[in-house]
């Protein structure tokens, strides 16, 4: 008896059956595999490559130390397979602080690769695998909270950095969130920053909202927020894995209406309205509100 044209063969009628797409775990596995060990390796030679010349770079004070780190980022990301959309730019007033959500450990490559700038941590972040050595590579000012004695060498540190222009990018939070919703920001940590911007007088600040909107060409959903959002007790290694087998992610870094921070603006009322633009923007960027809020 002879089958229709096109029909699937039935068993038993002697021809095999060969199954296709996401039912052949084995081939996924296999160019996942490949993949990572791609971008692996491609990260690594860039890496060996840019890291000696801004380690000199950095030893020997040349101006390229604030451009390397923007470059690398950028070469990172395209190597991953992120794709980033900014809306807005930062300000052109100096000294500038930056207040900005935190979702991923990919927001120091994201927002690193924006424009020469540097970060403010916590101290533990420079011994963190993979994360220190982004930090750190981006001439990150690590703080030690718990070391008092040492906050005038810190905010020494920042007000030099400060008078080269760039700017100083703050994750006000405090910690990651699920890249869902915005967190608290916490007005003591702008204020212990405020302190290096003592001999400055004014100092504006501008929101930032970092929003990963998309994977694979489609939105990003909420419950596919996770495969960017790294936070809570979530281990680095295999989130980072997760991401090198994604890419195609598409973040969103909107910028909002700078704000003065002086002696006449209390860094709590600048901080809330700060927290405020970050959720709007957040907001707008999740929704696919396009244009600067």
């Amino acid at each position: 008896m002879s089958r229709p044209l096109g029909a699937r063969p039935a068993p038993g009628d002697g021809v095999p059956i060969v199954e296709l797409g996401p039912e052949m775990p084995a081939a996924t596995r296999l160019l996942d595999g490949l993949r990572v060990g791609m971008v692996l390796l491609a990260v690594g030679l860039v890496t060996l490559v840019l890291l000696p010349l801004q380690w000199i770079a950095l030893r020997l004070k040349l101006p390229a130390r604030r451009r390397i780190p923007a470059l690398y980022h950028r070469i990172v990301l395209r190597l991953i397979g992120v794709r980033v959309k900014v809306i807005g730019a930062p300000a052109p007033q100096r000294p500038l602080l930056i207040l900005s959500n935190h979702v991923s450990w990919l927001d120091i490559c994201v927002v690193g690769s924006l424009t020469p700038l540097f970060f403010i941590a916590k101290s533990e972040v420079a011994g963190w695998p993979v994360i220190g050595l982004l930090a750190k590579f981006q001439r990150t000012i690590f703080v030690d909270r718990a070391r008092r004695s040492a906050t005038h060498a810190v905010n020494q540190e920042i007000a030099a950095r400060l008078q080269e222009g760039d700017p100083v990018v703050l994750f006000a939070e405090g910690t990651s969130s699920d890249g869902n919703r915005i967190l608290p920001f916490r007005s003591a940590l702008v204020g212990a920053v405020r302190e290096a911007f003592a001999t400055a007088g004014a100092v504006t600040v501008q929101p930032m909202a970092v929003t990963y909107v998309g994977v694979q060409g489609v939105p990003m959903g909420r419950p596919h927020r996770p495969l960017a959002a790294w936070y809570g007790d979530m281990d680095l290694a295999p989130h980072l894995l997760g991401v090198l087998r994604q890419g195609a992610m598409d973040v969103e870094v909107r910028f909002g209406a700078p704000m003065a921070l002086d002696g006449e603006h209390d860094r709590k009322d600048v901080t809330r309205a700060a927290e405020a633009e970050v959720r709007l923007l957040h907001a707008h960027a999740l929704v696919g509100r396009g244009g600067p809020a």
